[in-house]
């Protein structure tokens, strides 16, 4: 399923949660929504799941608009960190519910998972841990089998064996069967090797969106003498510098080639170390 996001603003008071928003998912991918606190992810994922609508601009899928569309949301599953499910509910009622809201549900991969951590089906998940809430709300988000199906940091509780546990499930189904999954976390480096497209918002603002192997091939650290590296990225896209005694690093995009045929130490930059220095330099405006 297609997502086309044009010029969406969501204003709550005088307070842009999103701004002017565009952007386009045609392909099932894996995509890494990235941003700091009150960046608009949530608002945004909340705009596409149908739960609100924005205050300006349309987000549309296949053409159509999620608000209160039953066709369109039968295709679109949110979960996120926490209020996913009614607390007087056992797992058991609550894969049933979902069982009928989702025409893809695979109830023999949702059996597997109940097992795979250990939940009681029959206990209200008013007496869970955070972690077993986690470990319910990735289990309903992978066996939706949801065309569009989003993870708004629902796994935050889960610990990090059961966490690397879900990655891996994750990504085999996804193998079988490609879908677009939207994953919003401040766990980048556990899960960055996941993303096959990077979109990062800024204050309401989407300032990146690129595929992840291309940032990779592009964006490195440079690292020498100040006067060498000063020279060197005289005329690149710098991200970020940073000065030790005699010694300079450069963050810089778009020269990776160039950078190793030099005499300077060129080393890649982790995707949640370049989603922190965007953000720290609003300024810094990536040609993507």
């Amino acid at each position: 399923m297609k997502i086309n996001v044009k010029q969406i603003t969501k204003s709550y008071r005088k307070k842009k949660a999103l701004n002017n928003v565009s952007f386009k998912l045609t392909e099932p991918k894996i995509y890494g929504l990235l941003g700091r606190n009150g960046a608009g992810k949530t608002t945004f994922m909340d705009i596409l799941a149908g739960y609100q609508l924005p205050s300006s601009g349309e987000v549309m899928v296949d053409g159509k608009d999620p608000f209160e569309n039953r066709d369109i949301l039968k295709h679109i599953c949110l979960i996120k960190e926490g209020d996913n499910f009614q607390k007087d509910m056992n797992v058991k009622q609550i894969l049933k519910s979902y069982r009928l809201m989702y025409p893809n549900w695979d109830q023999e991969l949702a059996d597997m998972l109940v097992k795979e951590y250990n939940l009681p089906t029959k206990k209200r998940v008013k007496t869970f841990s955070k972690g077993m809430l986690s470990a319910v709300g990735v289990i309903v988000g992978l066996a939706s089998k949801a065309p569009i199906t989003i993870f708004d940091e629902p796994y935050i509780g889960l610990d990090a064996a059961a966490r690397k546990k879900f990655y891996d499930i994750l990504l085999e189904e996804f193998e079988m069967e490609p879908r677009t999954i939207i994953f919003s976390t401040h766990l980048i480096d556990e899960v960055s090797l996941l993303f096959e497209e990077i979109l990062i918002l800024q204050e309401g603002k989407l300032i990146l969106q690129e595929e992840t192997e291309k940032l990779r091939q592009q964006t490195c650290s440079v690292t020498g003498e100040v006067a060498e590296v000063e020279s060197f990225i005289a005329d690149k896209e710098v991200i970020k510098t940073k000065k030790l005694a005699n010694m300079m690093t450069a963050f810089i995009y778009g020269n990776r080639q160039e950078a190793e045929k030099s005499s300077l130490q060129v080393d890649g930059v982790p995707i949640q170390d370049l989603m922190i220095y965007l953000t720290e330099n609003p300024e810094v405006q990536l040609e993507w």
